[in-house]
């Protein structure tokens, strides 16, 4: 409206500049309030009002209708912007509706099992959405723990949907069953009775065990990363891959357990494909074997957090997928009892990098 303003003292009457003063209003209530886009609006009715009669033009039809003109666009502008404060204050109520929804499928889980520290980071691709596709869960058993980290093929609230259903079979199965395979039978029956048509989910079932070792069953999920102590790092490769679950009655027959020992100070990090198909701007993939380093610290929360804050440093940007890491790290001697985190998974209140985008925070961790 200032340059508005001084154009058309420069150019005179015979330009007509003065309907441009509506260009405050319109504008206005893009971000602004009701109360800023009628403010906005007053000043440009009087900022058109001193042209008109600097110019002369005052009671001339051409100041007239710039005048009306004004007023209209002004209380469009209002209306526009009490629509969009509606539709934010209806959004704002979906996001805390989704972050109780992430709190009932995404739970704490436990930091400790028997010989094992548990860490996890849960990065969504869309701040608004909160959670995705990609689950979660480790459940206690009298033996040490099982653990359960998958991806659900698509996105929304069918993924959702879908992943509620595993999570809910896995948890009513894991402390009952006496081993993985049947574990992974009950959850194909749940997602047998949900999905349709070609749908899937990929996942990784482990079993912590007494002996110093983990149970794997892979079901066409990317392998998990051994990190030994002496910062040699390999792949848990299955010996033969496995369909999905949820198309098993589609390929061949489902997965083999295989069993990966651990040593004092080895880890082993489960993640879903978010991670290693994260992109930086030659479009190159993450390289999580050669950044598996950054888990070398003491703390296993905060080595956790460290690979995450990498990871989005490293896109420059959103990422395009959810991403969600699960890390266990072997001790010898056994930690305290099987005591699920008491934070519950709520954004992080740990500082941000400043290149970091405010979607990228993590919202979904166990703590101290």
């Amino acid at each position: 409206m200032a340059v508005v303003t001084v154009l058309d003292l420069m150019a005179g009457p015979d330009t007509g500049y003065l309907p441009l003063f509506s260009l405050g209003p319109a504008f206005a209530c893009v971000a602004g309030s009701v109360r800023r886009s009628l403010l906005v609006g007053a000043l440009a009715w009087a900022l058109c009002l001193s042209a008109a009669g600097y110019d002369g033009l005052l009671l001339r039809h051409r100041a007239t209708v710039a005048l009306v003109s004004i007023a209209g666009v002004t209380a469009a502008a209002a209306l526009a912007a009490a629509i969009r404060r509606s539709h934010e204050r209806e959004l704002a109520d979906v996001r805390s509706v989704a972050e109780a929804a992430q709190r009932v499928l995404l739970r704490p889980v436990p930091r400790h099992a028997g010989h094992m520290r548990i860490a996890v980071s849960y990065t969504s691709a869309a701040a608004e959405a909160r959670i995705g596709g990609d689950l979660y869960e480790v459940v206690p058993t009298p033996t040490g723990a099982r653990v359960i980290v998958g991806d659900v093929q698509g996105k929304g609230l069918d993924a959702v949907e879908t992943a509620a259903v595993v999570l809910g079979a896995f948890r009513e199965a894991a402390p009952e069953e006496k081993d993985l395979e049947t574990v992974g039978n009950r959850i194909e029956r749940a997602l047998n009775r949900r999905l349709e048509g070609e749908e899937f989910v990929t996942a990784v079932l482990a079993e912590i065990d007494t002996d110093h070792g983990v149970t794997l069953l892979n079901y066409g999920h990317p392998a998990p990363l051994l990190l030994r102590a002496d910062g040699t790092v390999e792949p848990a490769d299955p010996d033969a891959y496995a369909p999905p679950l949820g198309l098993a009655s589609l390929g061949p027959q489902g997965p083999t357990p295989h069993k990966v020992q651990l040593a004092q100070g080895d880890q082993m990090l489960l993640y879903t494909d978010g991670v290693t198909e994260a992109r930086n701007r030659h479009r190159e993939f993450y390289p999580l074997a050669q950044r598996a380093h950054l888990l070398d610290q003491p703390d296993p929360e905060r080595a956790l957090e460290t690979l995450r804050r990498d990871l989005v440093a490293y896109t420059h940007g959103p990422l395009h997928d959810d991403a969600a890491m699960l890390l266990l790290r072997y001790r010898a001697t056994p930690e305290a009892p099987n005591i699920p985190a008491d934070r519950t998974h709520q954004p992080s209140t740990a500082p941000v990098a400043p290149d970091e985008p405010p979607q990228q925070r993590r919202h979904a961790s166990t703590g101290t």
